[in-house]
């Protein structure tokens, strides 16, 4: 437990690092669904609160859910294009209906599903935590170019340069400064890199001046929920998917934090992102799993507090309850946060590097394993519509390369290797019996 002040700063930057990640969901399905301007607002309201609920649970416990380690929860991107579906079709309340059934479905298989850590001997966890931080470049490039790929000025000299600078000023307070300060450089970074954009007239602030002073998010906010067969089953699938990506996040925090995930700790965590997931469809927002996004803010700044992350959950509370605070935050240009994402997308990617560095190459095929499971993970970074004439439900899964690279470290291994014997997965021991 650090001392207040310290924990809010600490906090604020992993608000900073995933915040325009938290929103982006509520952006595209508001958009994609024609809703108005006020529901728009009220459901990015929505988000963050249950996102500050969601993040509390998972960071300091809550009955038999939790995995008690620094991990952000948030709305996951793996969910949009099945809810776009069905709220054409079945409108919000078909949307909430599948996701409340689905939650409750991962809360009931978390037990059975974290039995599945043994297949995450260090070889295939250092492939995920490689591929997560891999896939999640793009992001930053994204942001650091401007944001909107569609934008005629999209990555415009300034806004790159704005990026190029906000990353130098990161990497200035890492290095140059100690302690406290070194430990909130992409903090630093992001305020100094939002002044400059703001003095060069590059920040827009007013969504500041015309959101609302406070916003209450109530239940069935859009109407009581309703439960099509087909939603729930594809929802049901998204979450198989959000399981395995939040395993591959929770073992990747556990390497850069020093503490093996055990089955017990992984069944906590999924309980939690069932319960959060059903509670976002009671309070008008969608599916949780870890952000990996923070994951690269933890290894970068070596803070390995929890309540750290859960002073994070406190802020996007109050954000949720306080609009004029939520856009604030939203003022921050697209460059700046690309500038820091590079560096804290690139750490996780480090991460993964670090622990592949453990691996026993020789004698194995470990190689094998690593190259073809990396090549797959990037197949979607090369061609995003790879997949396009798949089965919908095969497009769900394969979309993500972190989700397909995932699938295929652990198959590999499996069919290669071998699998390890039983708890050996989360202290780094493996036994080749294939």
């Amino acid at each position: 437990m650090l001392p207040l002040g310290q924990l809010f700063t600490y906090g604020l930057q992993h608000v900073l690092a995933m915040y325009a990640g938290a929103v982006a969901v509520p952006l595209i399905i508001a958009n994609a669904l024609g809703l108005s301007k006020a529901e728009l607002i009220y459901l990015i309201n929505a988000d963050l609160f249950t996102c500050g609920i969601a993040t509390l649970i998972q960071t300091l416990g809550f009955w038999n859910m939790g995995i008690r380690i620094p991990i952000i929860q948030g709305v996951t991107f793996a969910a949009v294009t099945p809810m776009i579906i069905i709220g054409k079709t079945h409108g919000l309340t078909g949307i909430y209906g599948s996701i409340i059934v689905a939650g409750f479905v991962t809360y009931l298989m978390s037990p059975y599903f974290s039995r599945l850590i043994r297949f995450f001997p260090p070889v295939v966890t250092g492939t995920i935590i490689t591929i997560i931080g891999v896939t999640l470049m793009p992001v930053a490039v994204r942001w650091a170019a401007g944001g909107n790929p569609a934008a005629q000025d999209f990555a415009a000299f300034p806004y790159i340069c704005l990026a190029l600078l906000t990353l130098v000023l990161v990497l200035f307070f890492y290095r140059c400064f100690k302690g406290f300060l070194s430990n909130i450089a992409v903090l630093l970074g992001l305020t100094c890199g939002t002044g400059i954009a703001a003095v060069l007239g590059m920040v827009n602030f007013s969504q500041v001046a015309s959101a609302g002073w406070l916003g209450i998010t109530t239940p069935f906010a859009f109407g009581l929920p309703t439960f099509d067969p087909a939603s729930i089953l594809a929802m049901v699938l998204v979450m198989l998917v959000v399981m395995t990506e939040t395993t591959g996040d929770c073992i990747a925090v556990g390497e850069i934090i020093d503490k093996p995930v055990t089955q017990q700790d992984l069944t906590r965590c999924l309980r939690a992102d069932g319960f959060s997931t059903m509670l976002g469809g009671i309070l008008n927002s969608f599916p949780y799993t870890a952000f990996a996004q923070n994951v690269g803010l933890v290894g970068l700044t070596k803070v390995k507090s929890r309540f750290v992350v859960a002073a994070a959950g406190v802020i996007l509370v109050l954000l949720g309850l306080f609009p004029k605070l939520a856009a604030v935050i939203a003022a921050i240009p697209s460059p700046v946060l690309g500038g820091a994402g590079i560096a804290m997308f690139g750490m996780v990617a480090a991460s993964g590097i670090k622990t592949l560095a453990k691996v026993q190459f020789d004698g194995t095929h470990n190689i094998m394993v690593v190259a073809v499971s990396l090549g797959i993970g990037m197949i979607t970074l090369a061609v995003p519509n790879f997949y396009h004439n798949f089965p919908s439900w095969a497009q769900v899964i394969l979309h993500s390369g972190i989700t397909a690279g995932s699938v295929a470290a652990i198959v590999l291994n499996a069919v290669l290797n071998g699998t390890a014997k039983p708890g050996e997965a989360a202290i780094g021991k493996q036994e080749y019996i294939g």
